[in-house]
């Protein structure tokens, strides 16, 4: 009797009794079920449920056990151990049913090496046998062809004896060949029968302890998360601030300061994940509800928000390239990850990503003319959602910028707008970005990247405001960055997901917009990178209901009504928006062709290292290891990246020496990271009271005269 486990399980009932019991799986056949022990208990019919934090409810047969462990993490190890046991005892029934008459004993096991290595070399004789009978099978052939051939030509009765003789031995030979060739084939199709269904049942058992491992893994996840809910709920701990939105429908976690230290948690996102409910009425419905009304429930007559102007019209000016070199298979090692992640700051963002957050550009060229702030920021929010749609595929490590590094976009002839970024620190890493538009928006920001290695994932956090102005309202919007993460570092597929909450301000108007990335969850209803949203006035008053994911599309649909709604069990409260059928913003646009070959560039971002003449020398197009990446040479790449950040470094020291001879060596180790940027210069933010490095121009002059004299050689 096999059995899984020999401890004692308290069960704490009423009656304090205190047992134990054997658990086994199966007997190897029948007769040994009868010199079972009494209180065993057949896994291969028992069936196991939870009542509550500690319970476990055990049935087999007519008999149930409520049993009851010390805590709810050893009634979890329990139930993951019965589990796997039960599993266990299903495959072992299995295998004696199909293998009744076989000599093995049954179990489902991979088999050992040495019987491994048997099986793969007896194979393999008949493999050697069956090449040897088919080589003499097309030997012993061709000769009995020529026999024949020379019994056509045969013309003297008295020769016709001789040669018939020959050619019945050569067809004797070629059917003994034959039939050994038969016989081969028909040992090694035996011996593969026989081995094929045990083979099969280690196969299959691998996969259940991988989805059991896995499964195991979700679970050790789960606890740990409800440990530290449980420790952070503690007496003598301050719970985490909340900030209530205006209709009391979306919660943020975080105050101002979008900086998240290194305790904070991310969890799944479970039942209630969105707090508001919106229920769609046909317009001439709604007209009649809000009869009584102030205020118009009508769409704009402009009809800046339809859908139909979404796609920018007509061809460009410059043609472009549509394709990029294959990128090279390689394989990614598990430690060369772990040391570059654990204690480093790892996604530095390079200059081109940072401008494929103007992919979607001609949002905001619509925003230009609404005359509503509560549309204008409709469109706000989904170019802000919209920047997140490239990321969807992007799981590697960007190039690491080159301090004083730059990246411009002059794209005024067909996107009617320029953008220049350059890198102003290295330690930390920060990139200033400043973009002018034509049509009458502009847009700076400066973005640090914070992140941390958490062992199950990799937590990305962008620090920094964004801002928009419109020239002609002067409506200025300020926002940051949601939460960036890095799933199944250690085991499975990677894969990133958007999390936290943003919040939208019109610093002119008081309008908001509260947008809430749902985290994916395996328990989860939502779909899949779900973003939610509500716009509201400086009154408070809920206007428009946004829905959508950050890697496909964005709709808006207009309140013509909210409602509290009754009070759940758990006494939450959600608010009922009744709104008109929802209008499409913003639709992601497809891949190119061979998109997975090309590290899942977009059109814009496949154009953004293509090579352009007048730019600064500093510019991001002419890195050497880029280039060499681009065109597959990943080894020279590497070599030449080495090169550069040993480059870097040489500077950095230079600037120390420098600083050293006037001050002492702690202020001078300061001075030394102290980099003064080219093209930024930092300034206090009045609207957000941070200090940020914004554009004091002169970069377009100095292309337009091609006079860069002032620029460092990082390359």
């Amino acid at each position: 009797m096999q059995q899984v486990s020999g401890r004692k399980l308290k069960a704490g009932f009423p009656t304090a009794v205190e047992w134990s019991f054997c658990i086994t799986t199966v007997a190897r056949n029948q007769g040994e079920m009868a010199h079972t022990c009494r209180g065993t208990i057949n896994l291969f019919t028992a069936h196991f449920d939870t009542e509550d934090s500690c319970g476990i409810v055990l049935t087999s047969g007519g008999r149930t056990y409520h049993l009851k462990a010390g805590s709810e993490v050893e009634r979890q190890q329990w139930i993951a151990t019965l589990e796997l046991a039960k599993a266990k005892a299903v495959r072992l029934m299995g295998s004696q049913s199909d293998d009744s008459g076989d000599d093995e004993d049954g179990t489902a096991s991979p088999a050992d090496k040495s019987e491994l290595h048997d099986t793969i070399k007896k194979l393999s004789l008949k493999l050697d046998d069956l090449s040897t009978c088919n080589e003499l099978v097309a030997k012993h052939g061709v000769a009995l062809q020529r026999s024949l051939s020379e019994l056509d030509g045969l013309r003297i009765p008295c020769e016709s004896g001789e040669k018939l003789k020959a050619v019945n031995e050569r067809a004797t030979l070629f059917r003994i060949t034959s039939n050994a060739m038969i016989n081969a084939c028909r040992d090694f199709l035996e011996l593969a029968e026989t081995h094929s269904r045990k083979w099969q049942r280690a196969l299959q058992y691998e996969q259940e302890q991988r989805v059991h491992l896995e499964e195991t893994i979700e679970q050790l996840a789960k606890q740990h998360n409800s440990l530290e809910r449980a420790f952070r709920s503690a007496p003598g701990r301050a719970a985490n601030p909340t900030k209530s939105f205006s209709e009391g429908s979306l919660l943020t976690t975080k105050g101002e300061d979008s900086e998240e230290d290194e305790d904070t948690e991310y969890f799944d996102a479970m039942e209630d994940s969105t707090s508001f409910i919106t229920v769609i009425t046909e317009p001439k419905e709604e007209r009649k509800a809000e009869s009584g009304t102030t205020g118009s429930v009508e769409w704009t007559s402009d009809n800046v928000l339809d859908s139909t102007s979404l796609v920018p019209q007509g061809p460009p000016k410059v043609k472009r390239r549509v394709r990029i070199p294959d990128k090279p298979s390689y394989s990614l090692n598990l430690w060369s990850i772990m040391k570059n992640c654990i204690g480093r700051e790892l996604s530095k963002i390079p200059m081109p990503r940072l401008t494929e957050d103007l992919e979607y550009h001609h949002l905001l060229d619509k925003a230009v003319h609404c005359t509503s702030s509560v549309e204008q920021m409709c469109l706000v929010a989904a170019f802000s959602v919209s920047s997140y749609s490239t990321t969807v595929h992007r799981i590697a490590k960007p190039f690491n910028p080159m301090l004083g590094e730059t990246f411009e976009l002059d794209r005024l002839d067909d996107m009617g707008l320029r953008s220049l970024c350059e890198q102003v620190s290295h330690h930390p890493p920060s990139a200033a970005h400043y973009v002018f538009s034509k049509h009458g928006w502009s847009l700076w920001q400066e973005i640090t990247i914070s992140s941390k290695f958490r062992g199950k994932y990799l937590s990305i956090m962008p620090l920094g405001a964004i801002h928009l102005e419109f020239q002609a309202s002067g409506n200025h919007y300020v926002w940051r960055k949601s939460t960036s993460t890095v799933h199944n570092i250690i085991v499975g597929k990677l894969w990133i997901d958007q999390t936290g909450d943003v919040e939208i301000v019109n610093h002119k108007t008081k309008d908001r917009c509260q947008l809430k990335f749902l985290p994916y969850s395996y328990f989860s209803k939502e779909v899949a990178r779900k973003v939610t949203g509500v716009v509201s006035d400086s009154q408070g008053k809920a206007h428009y209901v946004l829905s959508g994911s950050w890697d496909e599309q964005m709709e808006c649909a207009k309140i013509v009504q909210s409602n509290p709604s009754s009070p759940s069990l758990d006494g939450k409260q959600k608010t009922v928006y009744q709104t008109l059928p929802a209008k499409l913003m913003w639709k992601k646009y497809p891949l190119p062709d061979n998109a997975e070959n090309m590290y899942y560039f977009s059109e814009l971002a496949l154009t953004l290292n293509e090579h352009e003449e007048g730019v600064a020398p500093t510019d991001s197009r002419l890195r050497p290891d880029q280039r060499l990446m681009e065109k597959g040479h990943w080894d020279e790449a590497n070599t030449e990246k080495q090169r550069l950040e040993e480059k870097q470094r040489v500077n950095r020291r230079r600037r120390l020496e420098a600083c050293s001879r006037g001050c002492g060596a702690e202020e001078a180790e300061k001075e030394a990271e102290v980099y003064v940027p080219l093209w930024f210069e930092k300034r206090l933010d009045p609207v957000t009271g941070e200090t940020a490095c914004v554009y004091k121009g002169g970069y377009w002059e100095a292309k337009e005269k091609q006079d860069w004299h002032m620029c460092p050689n990082i390359f």
